[in-house]
């Protein structure tokens, strides 16, 4: 555990090809683009009659059954609408425990007797498929020869057309994916049923304040994408980044992202021709993609969509990582979605933005001009704040990979710790409202920069506090822990879930009340008292922290291994199991899955990290080792001084002997760790054995990348694929 942690801090912070793309002439409108490739409301309504889509619009906004008539009519329009934009083909568009997506095509031919063929698609295939279930992870919910596993149509998730390179078009039906038995195999089917869980509560909730207008309430997100973009002939050149999707070896560029001058920066013409396209293609899918620009580190970016209900949010993240990486290529680019893929600079996260909305248009996390007084607000704070401070590791489980590991508390945003950050206002709020006295806001405040032209700026109630991990930031919590290479799925699943628990526990205790202000009043005061240990405004990097939080009594989780043991765990068990989300089954078959694929991933990076180092660093230095002892014995032939080369050769020869003997040493310990037949001892013999002897390596390549020339280095450098695009 030691090692990791070391390891972590560090890899923490401390020639261009021709555009071939031609941008589509509607590009620089997204008003005409955007959308065109859904299936629609707007395209519901021209296509369907109007009680199919009256219908249709009660299944989605309530969760009518929707019957096989309708299911017919629905799909012969979607079927036609498709096949005049091009497609050929339909898939069940799902996501597995992989963290990917999947799709299996099938034409919408039929054959005729005459010889010939027909387009159908009928309801049944548009409500059910029934892809192999064998072969993806199950975590032994299925066994191999059971095969049969069921996609059923999410249809509050609108189907849209996807577009190919080579002009292909398939129409792709969001779906939720099961085995035979009932248990959901996918990210998709839980955060559906965490939806509808913190709807019913918060339901009750308004209803017991007084709000008699919101039938239901629906969990948003807005999630932004990090990601870095290096060119694809470096990319084809480093077997690491291929297999594992991170550098396991590579020596810091002379500069770095010290200068601060990457961040909102000019973006160069390559980049912007990318992001250019990318826009386009994911407008067409209508993912509502706002905002992009430089990150902090260099050759990173950011990609902002605008707010979505969850499982439509979770769909447009994955087409947003997926088309990234399409499109790049385009370019003669790579897209690199991996958490921490360079040591020595910031890595990518997810920020995911989530709040609750109600079918009226209310924000239930708005606080208002006068928050102190906005008690429907305050209700809703403190159901965040005992959720958070109950299940701060539940939390951490949702934010656990491989990548992570690299990148909390790697002296960058966020740390391992859990904690919440409200602002001074909203702080000082609370502490006044928990010890029963009247709280009084501050009014609107403005900014004035003290130049006459300059308007001034109306203020939030809170500054931003990039250090947090769950950061209250104006109307909306922003969980700024999620992998960049992940399903947010996961995150919102739990989210979704301990905040329906204390919303449950909250209406429950006003339904009662007799006096229900008094309760509200009461039910603020106790949140803050009893859970208020979780807000901290302060900076998340300093070590001080890391000793507050310790005796404060809040979790700091700092590997997968640990991290995914929170949702293992009996009161997990009885959480999600209470609120349908998840059953014992389901959550422990999950638990082994992420196991799995931690000591896969590890595994892999390994054997990359050992055959490169066989076949390409070691073969390399003795190369160079070879020509400097000839150039000494050349040069002792002519009786000229050797002191610099036979220095040079003696601290080279030393390194490669000790990297020669750590390869052995990480040759054994993956060994051992193949044998371990126990999967969480397999994962935490890859964590403490094998992931620790590949750092240990790491440190004499890198060393010997900074002495050996160039010319003889067999892979791009940092400086190359950093700063050569």
């Amino acid at each position: 555990m030691a090692a990791i942690q070391e390891y972590a801090k560090i890899v923490g912070t401390n020639g261009d090809s021709a555009h071939k793309n031609k941008p589509s002439k509607d590009a620089g409108n997204p008003t005409k683009v955007f959308g065109s490739n859904v299936f629609n409301d707007r395209t519901m309504k021209e296509r369907l009659p109007k009680d199919t889509y009256r219908a249709l619009r009660e299944t989605i906004e309530s969760g009518k059954p929707l019957t096989l008539e309708v299911a017919n009519v629905v799909a012969n329009a979607m079927k036609d609408w498709a096949i005049e934009k091009g497609a050929t083909h339909y898939t069940h568009w799902f996501q597995p425990l992989t963290g990917r997506t999947a799709e299996k095509h099938d034409s919408f031919i039929s054959p005729t007797s005459d010889g010939g063929v027909v387009m159908e698609f009928s309801g049944k295939q548009l409500i059910q498929g029934e892809p192999d279930a064998s072969s993806f992870p199950s975590g032994g919910l299925r066994a191999t020869f059971e095969a049969r596993g069921y996609t059923a149509w999410d249809c509050t998730s609108p189907a849209f057309l996807k577009e190919d390179g080579q002009g292909n078009v398939t129409l792709c039906i969001p779906t939720a994916f099961c085995s035979y038995t009932g248990e959901a195999l996918d990210k998709k089917t839980p955060l559906l049923r965490s939806m509808e869980a913190v709807s019913r509560q918060a339901v009750r909730v308004l209803r017991a304040l007084g709000n008699t207008t919101a039938r239901r309430v629906t969990a948003t997100v807005g999630p932004e994408q990090e990601y870095f973009l290096i060119d694809k002939k470096y990319y084809d050149q480093r077997l690491d980044l291929i297999t594992s999707g991170r550098t396991l070896f590579g020596a810091p560029a002379p500069k770095g992202q010290e200068l601060e001058d990457q961040y909102f920066g000019a973006i160069k013409d390559r980049i912007a021709a990318f992001m250019r396209d990318l826009d386009f293609e994911l407008w067409k899918m209508g993912v509502s993609a706002k905002t992009k620009h430089n990150e902090v580190a260099p050759a990173q970016f950011e990609l902002a969509p605008i707010f979505s209900t969850t499982n439509i949010a979770a769909d447009h993240n994955q087409l947003v990582m997926e088309t990234m990486q399409k499109v790049a290529l385009r370019h003669d680019l790579v897209c690199l979605l991996y958490e921490k893929p360079f040591a020595g600079v910031n890595g990518s996260g997810k920020h995911n933005n989530w709040s609750l909305a109600t079918d009226d248009g209310q924000n239930l996390l708005e606080p208002g001009k006068t928050p102190h007084d906005n008690e429907q607000f305050l209700v809703f704070l403190s159901a965040l704040i005992i959720a958070v401070d109950r299940h701060a590791g539940k939390l951490r489980a949702g934010a656990a990979n491989p990548g992570n590991d690299l990148r909390l508390g790697a002296n960058e945003a966020p740390p391992a710790i859990i904690s919440i950050f409200m602002g001074e206002e909203l702080t000082d709020i609370l502490e006044t409202l928990a010890k029963g006295k009247k709280a009084s806001g501050k009014g609107q405040h403005y900014l004035h920069i003290g130049v006459d032209s300059l308007p001034a700026l109306p203020k939030d109630n809170t500054d931003r506090n990039r250090t947090s991990p769950f950061a209250f930031t104006g109307n909306k919590f922003e969980f700024r822990m999620v992998p960049s290479s992940a399903s947010i799925s996961g995150a919102n699943t739990i989210l979704n879930t301990i905040v329906a628990e204390s919303l449950d526990e909250i209406a429950t205790r006003l339904e009662k009340a007799k006096d229900v202000n008094k309760e509200a009043a009461a039910i603020v005061r106790e949140a803050v008292n009893k859970h208020g240990r979780i807000i901290f405004n302060g900076n998340n990097y300093s070590d001080e922290w890391v000793k507050e939080a310790k005796k404060r009594g809040i979790p700091n989780i700092r590997s997968t291994v640990d991290a995914l043991a929170e949702m293992a765990s009996h009161e997990a068990v009885k959480l999600f199991e209470k609120y349908k989300v998840l059953s014992e089954k389901e959550l422990h078959s999950r638990y082994d899955i992420y196991l799995e694929q931690y000591a896969k991933h590890i595994n892999i990076e390994a054997q990359a990290a050992i055959q490169m180092v066989k076949t390409q660093y070691l073969p390399s230095v003795i190369r160079y080792t070879g020509d400097l002892a000839g150039a000494i014995a050349n040069l002792k032939s002519v009786s000229a001084p050797v002191s610099v080369q036979k220095e040079l050769l003696t601290q080279i020869s030393v390194l490669l002997d000790s990297a020669k003997n750590k390869l052995g040493d990480l040759e054994e310990a993956l060994r051992k760790a193949q044998a371990v037949s126990d999967v969480r001892a397999k994962a935490v013999a890859y964590r403490d054995k094998v992931f620790t002897a590949q750092a240990a390596l790491r440190a004499d390549i890198d060393q010997l990348e900074t002495i050996v020339p160039g010319s003889y280095w067999p892979v791009p450098t940092y400086a190359e694929m950093l700063f050569k695009l």
